[in-house]
């Protein structure tokens, strides 16, 4: 039996890809998770067309849906990421 809070299985993403910020770029599909290189805010457009600004760590993956990256973002290095 599993132990609370422990990983029990680990599954890597299989695709990744450099991002540039856009406010016109929408991805399809999603992004499922996104990295950045350099700490600053990511201002991303969610699952429900709602814009919101996360304050990103540089090494960090930040598990969320995300179809849009916005220009407004201060994060450099982001690299989006998909199961």
């Amino acid at each position: 039996m599993a132990q609370r809070g422990m990983l029990v299985a680990q599954q890597s993403f299989g695709k990744a890809r450099a991002i540039t910020k856009s406010d016109a770029t929408v991805y399809s599909p999603p992004l499922d998770a996104f990295v950045v290189g350099a700490d600053g805010n990511v201002v991303i457009v969610d699952n429900t067309g709602t814009s919101v600004t996360i304050p990103a760590i540089a090494g960090h993956v930040y598990h969320i849906t995300a179809s849009q990256i916005l220009d407004a973002s201060t994060a450099t290095g982001i690299t989006g990421l998909n199961w």
